[in-house]
């Protein structure tokens, strides 16, 4: 590995993680997750919850770039998916201590209209049930049997019209937080897209930001499907830490927090019935650092890089080569295709000047 490439990798990975330019996250990043879009991580996000300081909020969203007005058939998670929030706590043992499972159920409460709301019923009712393993996968618990999903706000006469649900919508959102059994609490449902990025400008060979006008929030008036969970700090801990952390940068006192979704291998389609599901679950999407499958694996790895989880990941070689010369650098640097790229002109490397990084490509890590 020659030492300028490391230091492009340095730099890169620096820029991805701190620039408001070319942070991005994780929309429709793959052939195969592009075309299954219920399926499709966006983004994670994990934090000590504001409202409470002895709690963490994670966040997964799924289902990229929904449009609010998509009706009749408005989106909404998937049947017959497995959507899982994952929380390493302990580095020496590669793996998850704790794992949120998400499944979910649509029901149609009145086939006879064209209409997603009418007089009290919802075209697409959804449920879900939340299972919790805290020992590293070996058994799962349910902790909420049937939880609400809020439907999407259609408009007034839906909403909060005699002939539709005769609600408010905040009433609806604040009705669809849930207490489980062991203290956590926990939203699902549709959420506008919290990121800004113009996407639109990134993928057109990196003119972001724009050479020729401003930049535009490729993700504005688009919605997502939110998983947000707030749970103890005690729930996230490390079995052995002690009550107190000795220092900021305790081991004991960080989580690597990733997200996936999975389905079952075989699906068989009827044309008298719905399809029916078997076969062992596949995991089709993941996510944990933002931008990795985006840009810096290639598309010929990408389907590959979802199918994987992160200690994968680093046990296979096979995908170094991307993290030690990724493609962006080259176009960060004049001695390659800097030129070519104008946008990126104030990323250019410096080689008298050397960049430190701690580097982790898998699980979003944050201190507790």
């Amino acid at each position: 590995m020659k030492h300028k490439n490391i230091i492009h990798l340095l730099i890169l990975a620096s820029l991805l993680i701190l620039s408001n330019h070319l942070l991005a996250s994780s929309h429709r990043e793959a052939p195969l997750i592009s075309s299954d879009p219920l399926a499709d991580n966006v983004d994670v996000y994990a934090f000590r919850s504001p409202d409470n300081p002895d709690m963490v909020t994670l966040i997964a969203t799924y289902v990229p770039m929904q449009l609010p007005q998509g009706g009749p058939n408005y989106y909404t998670f998937g049947k017959n998916i497995r959507y899982e929030v994952h929380v390493d706590n302990d580095a020496s043992k590669p793996g998850d201590e704790i794992t949120y499972r998400f499944t979910f159920n649509v029901t149609n409460e009145d086939p006879t209209t064209f209409f997603n709301i009418r007089l009290g019923k919802q075209n697409q009712k959804t449920t879900y049930k939340l299972e919790r393993s805290i020992n590293r996968g070996v058994s799962f618990q349910t902790i909420i049997a049937n939880g609400i999903a809020p439907p999407n706000n259609i408009g007034d006469r839906s909403i909060s019209g005699g002939a539709g649900l005769n609600t408010t919508y905040a009433a609806l959102f604040q009705g669809a937080i849930t207490a489980a059994s062991t203290g956590e609490k926990v939203f699902a449902g549709p959420t506008d897209d919290p990121f800004f990025v113009d996407l639109g400008g990134i993928f057109d060979l990196g003119d972001s930001p724009r050479q020729n006008g401003s930049s535009v929030d490729g993700l504005a008036c688009y919605n997502v499907s939110a998983i947000a969970i707030q749970v103890p700090i005690s729930t996230l801990r490390k079995a052995s830490a002690p009550t107190v952390p000795t220092s900021i940068l305790d081991p004991d006192y960080v989580i690597g927090v990733w997200a996936s979704a999975s389905r079952q291998a075989v699906t068989t389609l009827s044309k008298t019935s719905e399809p029916t599901y078997s076969g062992n679950w596949i995991q089709v999407s993941r996510l944990g650092m933002p931008l990795t499958n985006e840009a810096v694996i290639p598309i010929g790895v990408k389907d590959y890089w979802n199918s994987i989880t992160p200690y994968d990941e680093m046990a296979d070689t096979t995908l170094d080569q991307y993290f030690f010369n990724p493609e962006l650098a080259l176009y960060m640097d004049d001695d390659f295709f800097g030129g070519a790229v104008s946008a990126f002109r104030p990323l250019r490397i410096q080689k008298n000047r050397l960049v430190h990084l701690i580097l982790q490509m898998g699980p979003m890590v944050y201190t507790v």
